[in-house]
């Protein structure tokens, strides 16, 4: 419904461009014919007006004509003379109109129903001769409607031919896309490696099959991604289990009671996987949040060693669980590769807070910075499952983080600095 929806209102808007240019073009065509048709009639007045007057002279002080053999000529030229009718017959139609412009005594031209009247003057010593002719408009006019149907029924046919085009051509480019739509659908689902591989694009399809492409590329990086990250999880969350059920099996064996620090410590553990996890699938962005960043460091650390140098006025606008669950990861991450110090501090840098979590341990393979981040890549002893947890609950909140390899553990996370309260 939203192709056949689209392909009707670009045939719409077609055959509406098509309209208007049609009608602009057959507007302006006879406006022009009408001018030249106007120009001729005049001028064929002008031309028979021209060829009277030059028969008008005067003999014995009367003005006459010296060639007056055509009966044609007298009923559409006539000579007034002092007022007097001395040459033609004028049509009752029209005398009315002829005698008021032979009396005017100026050269004009004037309308009498489907005829053009002209006037000319003559000038002619001690007399007041005025030659007036008439033109029949009905040709022209004729050839005008004909011209203004030809062009009308042209330019129909026009507006039809250019909706058809333009319906023909969108239904094929449609297809074409609903087609590649269709197989990278059934590729996202089935085939996920497979590419359209159109080379550089040398059109809008080429573009089409390009962005396709990275659509898919991102498709099956995030399902390799989930799927390594299912099995990060997967082993985060079996370790305490398999202690704890260690644990309930030597207690029953030697008939013992569990010990409740070792429980507790595995059962913090698990719930602190899982807490990280959730943080992560469910952290967002609140505009109006802010924390005391000491605050959240101190509560992320726990009761483990860690020295914290924040400055107590260092607020970050987000959540304190969000920057709970972003800190504890990097810390366990510093934790489990320092040889024996970790530490946390905080600057303020333009309107951010940056963070850094370091450790004396061996750092980031400067190779693997970028990469860090990413579930299923390790490093050393590996990175575990909190830096690609970290990773997603940064973009959730729209944190930066990144690894710094410059000779020891050290990442650095940058937050929006809190507004100063109003």
């Amino acid at each position: 419904m939203a192709v056949t929806g689209f392909r009707q209102r670009v045939v719409a808007l077609t055959v509406l461009i098509a309209t208007g240019v049609v009608a602009v073009l057959v507007v302006v065509s006879h406006v022009l014919l009408s001018r030249v048709t106007d120009a001729d009639a005049q001028d064929l007045a002008r031309t028979r007006a021209e060829a009277v007057a030059a028969n008008v002279t005067a003999k014995g002080g009367r003005v006459v004509l010296t060639e007056n053999g055509s009966e044609a000529l007298d009923e559409v030229a006539w000579v007034y003379a002092d007022g007097r009718l001395i040459d033609g017959n004028v049509p009752a139609t029209v005398v009315d109109r002829v005698e008021e412009l032979a009396g005017s005594g100026q050269s004009r031209t004037a309308s009498a129903g489907d005829y053009l009247l002209y006037a000319r003057r003559v000038p002619l010593d001690g007399h007041h001769v005025m030659v007036i002719v008439r033109v029949d408009l009905t040709p022209y006019e004729t050839s005008e409607q004909r011209s203004l149907t030809l062009s009308l029924i042209l330019g129909g046919l026009t507006i039809l031919l250019a909706g058809g085009v333009a319906h023909l051509v969108v239904h094929r480019a449609l297809r074409v896309v609903h087609e590649m739509a269709a197989r990278a659908d059934d590729w996202g689902h089935h085939e996920p490696g497979r590419r359209f591989g159109l080379g550089v694009p040398r059109d809008e399809f080429g573009e089409l099959g390009q962005t396709l492409d990275r659509l898919l590329e991102r498709v099956d990086n995030a399902l390799a991604d989930e799927r390594r990250l299912t099995d990060e999880i997967a082993h985060e969350l079996r370790t305490p289990l398999t202690v704890l059920r260690g644990e309930a099996q030597l207690a029953q064996l030697s008939g013992e009671p569990v010990p409740p620090k070792a429980v507790l410590s595995e059962v913090d553990r698990l719930d602190t996987a899982i807490t990280t996890i959730l943080r992560a699938a469910r952290a967002r962005t609140d505009g109006e949040a802010r924390c005391c960043l000491r605050g959240a460091a101190r509560q992320a650390i726990a009761d483990r060693a860690v020295e914290v140098a924040i400055p107590a006025m260092a607020e970050a606008a987000v959540p304190p669980d969000v920057a709970v669950s972003l800190l504890s990861p990097l810390l366990d991450n510093g934790l489990r590769h320092a040889r024996s110090r970790v530490w946390i501090t905080a600057r303020f840098q333009g309107e951010a807070i940056v963070v850094d979590v370091l450790d004396d341990g061996p750092g980031f393979d400067p190779a693997d910075v970028d990469r860090v981040f990413e579930a299923g890549v390790t490093g050393g002893d590996g990175y575990g499952l909190g830096l690609p947890v970290v990773r997603r609950i940064a973009a959730s909140a729209g944190v930066e983080v990144r690894a710094i390899a410059d000779g020891r553990g050290h990442v650095e996370v940058t937050l929006p600095a809190a507004r100063p309260a109003t």
